[in-house]
């Protein structure tokens, strides 16, 4: 396997909405699917769909959304060997997206919250084989410590989205990982100030990269595309504009495109490049891995 994720899976229960209800106010939607989410899920899809050897560790729960979600993971041509399931529900996400295709999300982690250290440790055999490891914060702080440091014992390079943000997050655990990708909100809340503007952005970035001593530090900004920071310089690369119809997902689609093109023997631009016109290509359609293309629809894409 190229790329090992260990993470969480969710069911995403979505909701179109004209706008969000007052407090006590009952509103009508116009439009509802269930779909497959969780950020580590959505990482791994978009990775095997664009071609990488995907292996997922994972716990999904004894409740009728688990025998879908390892299906789903099947299907999407990823390794469920460390695809768990629990004495728990599995984990589930209520989305609720505008008439602007702005997103607010729900995260009730379910069996996410059962993934442990012992569980990555029964895995570092098959972790090790890989080329890099995947993580976010959907899964216990102690379970993702556990991950990096096998992975680092293995001499396996870490890649570490941030999200949701969590400000528990230790600093030498950041410095373990060769790449730390959060989007600007995590960004402000690691850091512990408001960030906008781009030189607020390099300002909050350069502080992190000196407390940790990381060596790649890449903020994703949406529509103005991602910021790759590192002791010594940065590059703002600029994203692709499109007409969005549903920015969910949008970020774990940028992660999963990076991590394959990282894998693929891509430098960090390039990776970055690419992976910012994936992201641009998801938002184009509705739903989560919905969105995600497969290798050949992505070379296909005329935006």
């Amino acid at each position: 396997m190229e790329i090992a994720v260990v993470g969480s899976n969710n069911v995403d229960l979505i909701t179109y909405i004209e706008r969000m209800p007052k407090i006590g106010e009952t509103l009508e939607a116009p439009e509802f699917e269930m779909g497959c989410g969780g950020k580590g899920a959505n990482q791994a899809v978009a990775a095997s769909r664009l071609g990488a050897e995907v292996r997922m560790i994972t716990r999904v729960g004894n409740d009728i959304f688990a025998a879908n979600t390892v299906k789903n993971f099947e299907d999407n041509g990823i390794d469920t060997e460390w695809v768990m399931e629990t004495e728990a529900s599995s984990g589930v996400a209520p989305i609720f997206v505008d008439q602007d295709s702005n997103n607010s999300i729900v995260i009730v982690k379910g069996a996410n919250g059962l993934l442990t250290p012992e569980d990555v440790a029964n895995a570092a055999d098959v972790i090790a084989e890989c080329k890099l490891l995947v993580l976010q914060l959907e899964i216990p702080l102690e379970t993702v410590y556990a991950a990096i440091d096998v992975a680092v014992e293995r001499g396996v390079p870490v890649l570490l989205n941030p999200a949701p943000a969590d400000t528990r997050l230790d600093p030498e655990y950041v410095a373990k990982c060769t790449y730390f990708v959060p989007n600007e909100t995590e960004l402000s809340l690691l850091a512990g100030k408001d960030v906008e503007e781009l030189d607020e952005i390099r300002e909050a970035g350069k502080k992190i990269l000196a407390e940790s001593n990381l060596e790649n530090l890449i903020v994703t900004l949406g529509s103005r595309g991602s910021l790759w920071l590192t002791k010594d310089d940065d590059v703002l690369v600029d994203s692709l504009q499109v007409d969005a119809v549903d920015s969910t997902g949008a970020g774990d689609a940028f992660i999963g495109c990076f991590a394959t093109r990282i894998v693929k023997g891509d430098d960090v631009p390039t990776a970055l490049e690419t992976a910012s016109r994936y992201a641009a290509n998801s938002v184009t359609k509705r739903g989560t891995q919905y969105s995600y293309a497969t290798a050949e629809e992505f070379e296909a894409w005329k935006p």
